[in-house]
């Protein structure tokens, strides 16, 4: 176990090779037994095979990517270099998984600040079930990356991948057999830890 979490790298270059259906419902399997608040599990998932709906989600999210840096009064070069290789990345993995949380089945309270803990444990349910994800693909000889690019476009990707209403885009992991390795580290232990 402890080497698939060492070995976990985020991939960003994939083979041209398509990943079995079997597969990806393995992985899925084992996302959706992460630990959720109330066990409420409110996550939910888009998968994404067909190249045209890649191209689409990947063109629809470079879009807003510019739209947002020209407001930023980006340099236009700068601009094209992000959206380029946003649309690189997405485009070209043979899967994406949407990650979306849902609050259909959380609890519900009057108040602001209940309320939005509950979103809160949603989203970190959400998230555990993400981490679950892309540890099971690594064990299966897969390559994987998180990316949190939904957040700043949640319209976008509902409306291009028509999503339920109550769907929330959290992050897009792109998935495929890895064309590339990585290396990574970490920050020193004692820099992240206080004990007390």
């Amino acid at each position: 176990m402890y080497d698939i979490i060492w070995g976990r790298r985020s991939i960003r270059v994939y083979q041209d090779r398509p990943v079995a259906r079997e597969t990806l419902e393995k992985l899925l399997e084992w996302a959706i037994w992460a630990p959720s608040a109330h066990n409420r599990q409110p996550w939910r998932f888009a998968i994404v095979t067909e190249p045209a709906t890649r191209r689409a989600l990947a063109s629809a999210m470079g879009q807003r990517l510019r739209d947002d840096l020209a407001a930023d009064r980006r340099p236009t070069e700068e601009i094209e270099t992000d959206v380029r290789r946003s649309f690189s990345r997405i485009n070209g993995a043979p899967v994406l998984i949407v990650v979306c949380l849902s609050m259909v089945d959380m609890d519900r309270y009057p108040d602001d600040k209940r309320s939005a803990a509950e979103y809160t444990m949603a989203v970190q349910s959400t998230a555990l079930a993400a981490q679950n994800l892309l540890l099971a693909a690594h064990n299966e000889g897969l390559g994987a990356c998180w990316m949190c690019a939904p957040l700043f476009c949640p319209d976008v990707v509902v409306n291009t991948l028509d999503l339920p209403p109550d769907w929330q885009p959290q992050a897009l992991i792109t998935l495929g057999y890895p064309a590339s390795a990585r290396e990574s580290s970490r920050e020193p232990l004692e820099t992240r830890v206080l004990w007390r």
